[in-house]
């Protein structure tokens, strides 16, 4: 009786043939996940009100992602009804249109900010950042007393707003012409505080 020939066996034997199709499978599986969540992305459109952040916000924010923020901070309320009595209404996509990187995650260190903008006052978030046991006295977060020190860079802050711009966002001339002067005099401090207070003012009310 002849031995059964295996179809397979060819493949099974050939180890650099077997790659090849291992890669193959594994991206035609990647594009047909990947495909369309950048079709979906796309669809996506900001809530009401939510515009490109303005100058000293944009600069804030950036301060807030060089300063490892998010690696105690998440910025998304989720749909848990405990969540959503503590912070509020709970997060969605059209609100982190403009954010890159956006600002989402599961790492909660400290509290949530999705909803942190006008909870408190401008001084409080200036001393908070300076001295966080002033305010806070059980509060682990390390203070950041050179943000008060370090003057915004128009020019870095006006460089990067005509980036965003030209990756769609969409700012007008007008305002990427009048970033530097919208910054000028102001120090990091002011800028952190800023983005603090505009996060989550145009999210839905209610949970």
């Amino acid at each position: 009786m002849s031995e059964q020939h295996n179809p397979h066996e060819k493949i099974e034997k050939n180890v650099g043939l077997l790659a090849v199709l291992i890669a193959v499978a594994v991206s035609f599986g990647g594009l047909a996940e990947i495909v369309p969540l950048m079709y979906q992305a796309e669809a996506i459109q900001p809530l009401p009100g939510v515009k490109p952040y303005p100058a000293l916000e944009l600069a804030g924010r950036d301060v807030y992602v060089r300063e490892g923020c998010y690696n105690c901070h998440s910025q998304m309320v989720r749909t848990l009804r405990f969540e959503t009595e503590r912070y509020g209404h709970y997060s969605l996509a059209g609100e982190s249109v403009y954010d890159r990187p956006f600002q989402w995650g599961s790492k909660r260190t400290g509290p949530d900010l999705a909803r942190v903008g006008g909870r408190y006052s401008d001084d409080w978030h200036r001393v908070h950042l300076l001295d966080p046991r002033a305010v806070v006295p059980e509060s682990n977060m390390p203070s950041f007393p050179w943000l008060a020190e370090n003057a915004l860079d128009g020019a870095t802050v006006q460089q990067h707003m005509r980036t965003l711009q030209r990756l769609g966002d969409p700012y007008t001339d007008a305002e990427v012409a009048d970033a530097a002067a919208d910054v000028q005099g102001k120090t990091e401090l002011d800028a952190v505080v800023a983005y603090l207070q505009g996060l989550g003012k145009h999210a839905p009310k209610g949970g």
